[in-house]
């Protein structure tokens, strides 16, 4: 049976969510979004869904349809920023630049006086980053995006977690579509547990625009068959996957 790299990623993307107890997923982009939904019939049974607006559904849902199922419970705008400062969400962000301790940027790229491109602000990264469990997904590994020093902080990195006692801060994981990376390198820096089959440890290090701590590097591991037969005919039926990351 043919694997995609899409589908790889979107199981590394559920290992994200798998111990996250009873937490809202807030998963941004299409392979988190197949993640959070997989760990929920998998891994993680407790995790809450929504249907993008101010409902909590029963079921899940396919990708890309809308929900007809039982209404959980009614979650307003107001009430996830109580969710946010409460650390009972588990979020996966996009990234426009990430540096090596995780510090995240989607709000500008260049000077702060006269940027090259102005991007959607800092949104609720801050808020995440600070106060529950945040990883990102990274649908293009490049060295744009791995950069030495972001030029901006939207999401909070472990050295500057450090710096201001942010207590609940805990950025765990980078899912791209090469590898998994984490912060168990020197000083909380990021590390590459493992990259995805097809994918050398020397690629990875050249798309990435700074030194990665590289230990005992695994392969990300493979869907089971029966991930792979809700993923393709519960989940993502449409075949959404396979435009973000193609085959």
């Amino acid at each position: 049976m043919t694997i995609t790299r899409a589908e790889v990623c979107a199981v590394a993307c559920a290992d994200s969510f798998a111990d996250a107890g009873t937490v809202i997923a807030s998963p941004f982009g299409t392979i988190p979004s197949i993640g959070a939904r997989l760990a929920r019939l998998t891994s993680a049974p407790e995790l809450l869904l929504s249907d993008g607006e101010a409902m909590l559904i029963a079921e899940t849902t396919p990708l890309g349809e809308e929900s007809t199922a039982a209404v959980e419970g009614w979650l307003p705008y107001g009430k996830v920023l109580d969710l946010l400062a409460g650390g009972k969400r588990r979020v996966m962000m996009g990234a426009s630049q990430v540096d090596r301790f995780g510090n995240q940027n989607i709000s500008r790229i260049g000077d702060w006086a006269q940027p090259k491109v102005q991007l959607i602000g800092v949104r609720g990264a801050p808020g995440n980053s600070v106060n529950h469990t945040t990883n990102y997904w990274i649908p293009h590994h490049s060295p744009k995006i791995f950069v030495e020093s972001v030029d901006l902080v939207a999401g909070v990195g472990h050295d500057r977690a450090r710096q201001i006692g942010a207590r609940y801060h805990d950025v765990q994981v980078v899912v791209t579509d090469l590898a998994v990376l984490d912060f168990q390198g020197p000083d909380c820096s990021m590390r590459l547990r493992s990259v995805h089959p097809g994918v050398s440890v020397d690629e990875v290090r050249e798309k990435t625009g700074f030194e990665l701590a590289v230990d005992q590097v695994a392969e990300t591991r493979l869907p089971t068959e029966d991930e792979l037969a809700l993923i393709r005919d519960r989940i993502d039926p449409k075949g959404l996957r396979d435009k973000e990351v193609p085959a």
